[in-house]
């Protein structure tokens, strides 16, 4: 008699909208040791994870990309079975949909000289307003966001190494981000907070040049007068939550810390937000997006 365990099958669902890396995020998924499977018809994909009697088929960890150019796609068909998929037993399924601004996916085809799969006959733009329509279901029930729009050249190697590599238990993965509020909204951000109330170094001309991993930029802003009540509370507030997003079966959590230039104050926040968590037994990686910009 057979005492094994059942097989544990990891599938990782990659969707999103045409032109914002769904393909380059399979290719490096495939390198952290996945098994990519790209446009498979959404008919055949439960047949190569399930097996025929509804079991669950032992092997890699898929990462399995889906998106208007499926073959028989529908959202609803496609909701359908990620539920379907989410109920068998033994396998861990989640959703990632790969996000970009309108305006930087429209500047890719131009570039390429590709066409968009739904605007072979009409602006770019107009096609992707029509698949936004059409994916803003999938989207909605994301597990994780990716946005590529201010992406350089190996960022989506490495948020998709801190979040994807292949662990036994990979527990909840937390992202800690700072942004200016000039260049918008992370999209991709679970948590916002806007901490242009603190004191701004911008000004001190000694300080304007340096950044918030600086110290003397963060001892500027450590001794402004709202820096430990504020801190204490954010600490007090975010804390108790991650263990109750764990539970609740949430994969990926990303904080995000805004001032105006991205480049002072939401650097530090980022920096000793994350200090405490790690002091406190989280791990988190940080990106500080627009510090290098002017």
């Amino acid at each position: 008699m057979n005492d094994l365990p059942a097989p544990h099958t990891r599938v990782l669902l990659v969707s999103g909208v045409s032109g914002a890396g769904k393909s380059s995020a399979l290719k490096q998924l495939e390198d952290l040791g996945f098994e990519a499977v790209d446009n498979m018809p959404l008919s055949l994909v439960a047949r190569l994870v399930l097996g025929g009697d509804g079991t669950d088929a032992a092997g890699t960890p898929l990462a399995i990309g889906v998106d208007i150019r499926t073959r028989d796609f529908d959202a609803s068909n496609f909701l359908d079975l990620l539920d379907q998929l989410a109920a068998a037993p033994d396998i861990e399924v989640s959703l990632l949909f790969i996000d970009c601004d309108d305006e930087v996916i429209g500047r890719h085809f131009e570039e390429t000289r590709r066409r968009h799969p739904l605007a072979t006959d009409r602006p770019v733009l107009d096609g992707l307003r029509h698949e936004r329509q059409i994916m803003d279901p999938i989207r909605a029930r994301a597990d994780e966001v990716i946005d590529t729009t201010d992406f350089v050249m190996g960022d989506l190697k490495e948020r998709l190494a801190e979040r994807h590599a292949l662990k036994d238990d990979p527990g909840l993965a937390i992202f800690i981000m700072s942004f200016s509020f000039k260049r918008g909204l992370p999209r991709d951000a679970d948590m916002v907070f806007d901490v242009r109330f603190f004191k701004n170094p911008h000004y001190d001309p000694s300080l304007r040049p340096k950044t918030g991993e600086s110290p003397e930029v963060q001892a500027f802003i450590a001794v402004d007068p709202a820096f430990e009540g504020f801190f204490t509370h954010l600490t007090d507030m975010t804390l108790p939550l991650l263990p109750r997003f764990r539970a609740e079966g949430k994969s990926y959590l990303t904080i995000a810390f805004g001032c105006t230039g991205g480049r002072h104050r939401s650097v530090f926040i980022a920096e000793r937000f994350a200090k405490m968590l790690d002091e406190n037994g989280w791990r988190a990686a940080i990106r500080h997006r627009d510090l290098d910009k002017a």
